[in-house]
């Protein structure tokens, strides 16, 4: 489950409906996902199911309220899921990628924002990806709860 819009904006410059886009992208999309999978996979009695999250679902950030707001919500979510799913041989996994140089940076330029890591020193996707293959490819017996991925 990976979805995700990027809103980078102080509170009193934030819509209302800025705020409602970003909690559906961030975390409605996600139920509606795990809505769709997860009981298949508990009926099966396995499966793996892996949701990208941010850094921002553990930590806040100035100019983040609607965007954390959909990634605190997100973790919440995986970790009712997680105790929902206990014991049915299905596994959640939640990665919490910190800053990640993709496209949903061109907007905001954090190359010349002060306070902002480099887009050279963030991430790469391929990073994220790797991760979720480690986490997917973990034994049965194994379950990856948590995994935070932060530029060196």
């Amino acid at each position: 489950s990976n979805a995700g819009g990027f809103l980078l904006r102080r509170l009193e410059d934030t819509t209302a409906e800025e705020f409602d886009g970003q909690v559906a992208v961030n975390l409605r999309s996600a139920f509606l996902v795990a809505r769709a999978f997860l009981p298949p996979m508990r009926a099966a009695g396995r499966g793996s199911f892996i949701t990208v999250g941010s850094v921002a679902d553990h930590v806040g950030f100035p100019e983040n309220a609607a965007y954390a707001a959909g990634k605190y919500g997100l973790r919440g979510l995986h970790e009712t899921l997680t105790a929902e799913f206990q014991g049915s041989g299905v596994r959640l996994t939640l990665i919490s990628p910190g800053p990640t140089d993709t496209s949903i940076w061109e907007p905001f330029d954090p190359d010349r924002r002060p306070g902002f890591p480099r887009r050279a020193a963030m991430l790469r996707p391929e990073d994220v990806a790797d991760a979720i293959v480690f986490a997917a490819t973990r034994p049965a017996r194994v379950h990856l709860d948590w995994l935070r991925l932060g530029p060196a």
